[in-house]
């Protein structure tokens, strides 16, 4: 994925024009929670008759992106398609929803039908002779068959592998998996996942089709096991994110429009807690709540194995809007998580850099680093490691390469993350590359000097479309453009 797209970056639109737009065209609407609320231009009417306020309001417009999805439909698209679309039924012409490229819908076509192959070949856990073993090696001995009958879970043998499906909510045919194994490495235990379709496209969220229209309150978590623990301790609707802590994809937030109230306890971390607050912003802080990663408030299946009490862990959740004044009782317990999180305070730690983690403590959120050196000194090559080291721990990343373009930089930066010359070895590209791709990792094509308000505005989207967490320029005088160097910047 690169950042902003090749033809330049998509025109902002603010929610004002957006507003204005609408009620030109005499399309009703109202305000939700991080989207406007309309009836569908794709479904009902003919294209000549307006939409009508008595319709489903089923397609849902992004108020920061403009983008737009229509639930009934899955069609989806840019402003600019949406406008397009309304241009077409003044015409008396039905819109159509805009089409994917045909190897893109290949793809998807094929990774369904590897799916469904998959899924076949699963078993549920309650048909295995070996099922205890099987459950205790996943830590989900405390689930019971029920729960995992209900979110329709089944494991594969050949592949050692727990499957959770993604059913459409809209006919509930099976659009893609998550297959998730156990690793034991010495007395570490890691899970690794694997989807389809790959993890770009695939945007699930586990749980969706069992909740109910009339429902308004949901716990969203960051793993599907935890979604199964909550909804059996707690009987309380729960959803899991494909990707985790690390995204929540804009394309998701039209499903979770209906809820009135949204707990998020997405692990025990502190990056679980850093990434709760960013999304707690996507969703409107007001209607959100939060759980503090905590020894008494672990991620929710380690609580159901431990015999915690998770409903009263989700009546304790903070909330995410607050007064602009607070007393030290209100941060009393964030006080105390920082003194036992020391080490996760100091941010997240290089793997390759131990001498860095001293100068630096870790990667934190907020903090600006600025490398300097002379031309050819390696501050490029030190900063693509420096990065990708942190970018394969999960920490989503944007570069601004503003002095080598963005092939040179990916070849460097997969050699780094391969660990040898692949120019010797061609018959490996494909399944480092492969394996490179899976990376939070995003490029601007800007080069050479450039505004730097459109620097500034790529940035903002990419933080929103991606919740990047790193952002890289390099350099900053490429970009400020050579007239600059004189002034102090």
């Amino acid at each position: 994925d690169v950042l902003p797209s090749p033809d330049g970056p998509a025109p902002s639109v603010s929610i004002t024009e957006i507003r204005q737009y609408l009620r030109a065209q005499d399309i009703p609407f109202h305000d939700g929670y991080s989207c406007l609320h309309t009836p569908s231009l794709f479904t009902g009417d003919r294209g000549d008759q307006p939409l009508s306020a008595n319709a489903p309001f089923t397609l849902f417009i992004d108020k920061t992106t403009g983008s737009f999805l229509c639930t009934a439909t899955l069609a989806e698209g840019t402003w600019q398609d949406f406008q397009a679309n309304v241009e077409l039924r003044h015409r008396g012409i039905t819109p159509i929803p805009p089409a994917s490229s045909e190897e893109m819908e290949e793809e998807m076509r094929q990774a369904r039908e590897d799916a469904r192959c998959i899924w076949e070949r699963a078993l549920p856990l309650c048909e295995l002779l070996d099922e205890k073993e099987t459950k205790a090696l996943f830590g989900i001995s405390m689930v019971t068959d029920a729960t995992l009958k209900r979110f329709g879970v089944r494991y594969l043998r050949a592949a050692r592998s727990l499957v959770f499906p993604w059913f459409s909510p809209q006919d509930a045919t099976l659009k893609g998996l998550k297959l998730v194994r156990v690793e034991k490495k010495g007395g570490t235990i890691t899970y690794v996942e694997e989807t389809l379709p790959r993890f770009d496209s695939y945007r699930n969220l586990f749980g969706l089709p069992l909740i109910g229209r009339r429902d308004t309150e949901l716990v969203l978590t960051g793993w599907e096991l935890d979604a199964l623990a909550l909804h059996q301790a707690a009987g309380v609707a729960s959803v899991a994110l494909p990707r985790g802590a690390s995204c929540l994809p804009p394309t998701l937030l039209p499903y979770l429009e209906q809820f009135k109230r949204i707990t998020l306890w997405l692990g025990e971390d502190l990056r679980s807690w850093e990434a709760a607050k960013l999304f707690a912003r996507k969703l409107s802080l007001k209607r959100c709540s939060l759980v503090r990663p905590g020894n008494l408030q672990p991620r929710p299946l380690e609580a159901l194995n431990q015999g915690l009490n998770v409903t009263k862990i989700l009546r304790s959740a903070l909330l995410a809007s607050h007064k602009s004044i607070v007393s030290f009782r209100q941060l009393r317990e964030e006080v105390f998580g920082e003194l036992v999180n020391t080490e996760q305070v100091s941010g997240v730690k290089w793997a390759r850099f131990p001498e860095l983690n001293k100068l630096l403590k870790g990667h934190r959120r907020g903090e600006l680093t600025i490398f300097t050196g002379p031309t050819g000194s390696g501050k490029t090559t030190f900063i693509s490691e420096y990065a990708l080291d942190l970018c394969m721990q999960g920490v989503c990343t944007l570069w601004g390469s503003f002095e080598i373009n963005n092939v040179r930089l990916a070849k460097i930066m997969l050699t780094q993350f391969a660990g040898r010359r692949l120019e010797d070895q061609l018959e490996l590209y494909d399944e480092w590359a492969d394996r490179f791709e899976e990376l939070p990792l995003y490029f601007m094509t800007f080069h050479g000097q450039q505004n730097i308000k459109t620097v500034i505005d790529t940035m903002q989207h990419a933080v929103y479309m991606y919740d990047i967490t790193h952002v890289v320029v390099d350099n900053l005088q490429f970009m400020m453009g050579h007239e600059h160097l004189s002034v102090d910047r």
